[in-house]
């Protein structure tokens, strides 16, 4: 076995994948221009490194269970200009993780809430800040089922212990009093530990038609609002928009035989 072919299966050996595959053209470059053995030796373990940060945040992002992923860049601002476009940008920097404030986007169905909420999270995860996203309705089934199996304790310091936890659509469906315990549980553990970013269809006032118990949803709201930064959002919907676009389009694509 070469010299050459050894040290490629050192490099398989030692998980450094991405210098295993670098390697081969690198050596030609290295010979080429006399690079110096030092110089060529940090520009593989820089490589090694760039491609292991790379992965973490992959799988950072595949654990957090986002439906899609999302960017603030590609977000229209413009399309609604309810809301404030430098404001939700300072929140990539995370500072609202530093203070356990929450972030609440509150508008109707379509408007962009979950697709805010979804880039921050992920955002968070290129910050090495574990996240985890998940629907209200998920996350109570979830605890619910916790609950019947005895093992609700656990299950409430697993997604108490999250430093950003993502709960969407709130308010889309009615939450038993049970239920509302058992969200109100998790809400208490997180206040002032971490932050939480919740999106709703539905304005405080009515939270208590949903939780279906008065106590219950003050208790929550108390400590949801206590710090926190509400984003009402009163634009159009997205899906509306591009459902608009797309028959237009069509349309002007038909020929006059379509129309018969």
């Amino acid at each position: 076995m070469s010299n050459h072919v050894q040290l490629l299966n050192n490099f398989e050996k030692l998980g450094l994948l991405r210098m295993r595959e670098y390697f081969p053209n690198y050596q030609e470059v290295v010979n080429r221009e006399a690079i110096p053995f030092t110089e060529a030796l940090l520009e593989l373990t820089n490589r090694e490194l760039a491609f292991r940060s790379e992965r973490k945040v992959e799988r950072a992002i595949e654990n957090a269970r986002f439906p899609i992923t999302r960017s603030l860049k590609d977000f229209d601002f413009y399309f609604q200009p309810s809301i404030n476009r430098q404001e939700i940008l300072d929140l990539q920097h995370m500072g609202f993780l530093e203070k356990a404030e929450n972030i609440i986007f509150i508008g109707n169905s379509g408007v962009g809430k979950t697709h805010l909420a979804t880039a921050l999270g992920v955002e968070a995860c290129h910050q090495g800040i574990k996240s985890i996203f998940i629907n209200c309705h998920e996350l109570i089934q979830k605890l619910q089922s916790a609950y019947e199996k005895g093992t609700l304790e656990r299950v409430l310091k697993r997604y108490a212990n999250y430093e950003l936890l993502i709960i969407d659509e709130i308010g889309y469906l009615p939450i038993a009093k049970q239920e509302a315990s058992l969200l109100f549980q998790l809400i208490r553990l997180r206040h002032e530990v971490h932050s939480t970013i919740l999106t709703t269809n539905i304005p405080f006032s009515k939270w208590g038609d949903v939780f279906q118990d008065s106590a219950v949803t003050a208790a929550i709201l108390d400590r949801l609002i206590h710090h926190s930064r509400v984003f009402q959002i009163t634009g159009n919907s997205y899906r509306m928009k591009d459902y608009k676009l797309e028959r237009e389009q069509r349309s002007k694509k038909k020929t006059p035989d379509d129309s018969h």
